[in-house]
């Protein structure tokens, strides 16, 4: 798929057609804008390069618009926007804007990205609540339970591992003797678990 992130970053597209029109919706920007990019005679796009994914066009133009109404240039009433104008012309003060735009953007990453997160994590978990139920109909439930959250602590099978525990039970220290180790909370079990299960399903 052909890289246009840095286009549609700098808001140039988008800008210029809300500008053009004045008043436009969302389906207008995005139908234009993926138009022009379904356009072989398109200056960005050669045609050796990868069919374009309207999806994903649509929602860098949809970001694009959220981060032009962050920054007080577009009015948004309802399906309705209207162009307002960059506040000041002068150069220093449009790539101040450009790098807010930049920083918005990727804070909206970010929080897209922790968001996929938890739902790959609530997935796990409704997978192991099932999972913990059909053992238990089948009468192959464990004696002994794993209660969350956790912290599983992974090391080599030959290593030697001095563990003290405090009176209180609140301190734990480990001694691994130079031997690599890792920590993983209980998301990532249940993640890995998950994968696993999904790999075998298929396989089945």
């Amino acid at each position: 798929m052909l890289n246009f992130h840095l286009c549609l970053l700098e808001n140039d597209p988008v800008c210029g057609i809300v500008e053009s029109k004045g008043r436009t919706t969302y389906n207008e920007v995005a139908d234009e804008l993926v138009a022009e990019f379904s356009n072989t005679d398109f200056p960005h796009v050669s045609s050796d390069q990868p069919q374009y994914d309207e999806k994903n066009i649509r929602r860098r133009v949809y970001d694009a618009l959220n981060v032009l109404m962050a920054m007080g240039i577009i009015l948004k009433d309802k399906k309705s926007i209207q162009w307002k104008g960059l506040p000041s012309s002068d150069v220093g003060n449009v790539a101040d804007l450009k790098a807010e735009g930049t920083r918005i953007r990727g804070r909206i990453e970010r929080k897209v990205a922790y968001l996929h997160e938890l739902q790959t994590q609530v997935a796990g978990l409704y997978n192991l609540v099932s999972r913990n139920e059909q053992l238990s109909q089948e009468k192959k439930a464990p004696h002994r339970v794993v209660a969350l959250p956790f912290i599983l602590v992974q090391t080599r099978p030959h290593a030697t591992v001095e563990l003290e525990i405090s009176e209180n039970m609140q301190v734990v220290h480990f001694d691994f003797n130079s031997t690599p180790f890792e920590l993983h909370d209980d998301a990532y079990v249940v993640k890995t678990l998950s994968s696993q299960e999904q790999r075998t399903a298929r396989t089945q």
